[in-house]
């Protein structure tokens, strides 16, 4: 993603309204298997690109 001079707070508060209009949806148990899946999702996320960076050749 690039910033194309938006507010750098902006990624930051749409994440935030999404957070609270899923909460809204979601009984206390549900909110909290969301929030464990989001969780794992991410941290997979971070290790994909943790691996990416640091296997690929160089220069990519």
């Amino acid at each position: 993603m690039e910033n194309r001079g938006r507010d750098s707070l902006a990624l930051t508060t749409s994440v935030n309204t999404l957070a609270v209009a899923i909460a809204a949806q979601l009984n206390d148990a549900d909110l909290g298997l969301m929030a464990a899946i989001l969780t794992q999702l991410g941290d997979t996320l971070a290790t994909i690109a943790v691996q990416r960076e640091r296997y690929s050749p160089a220069g990519n």
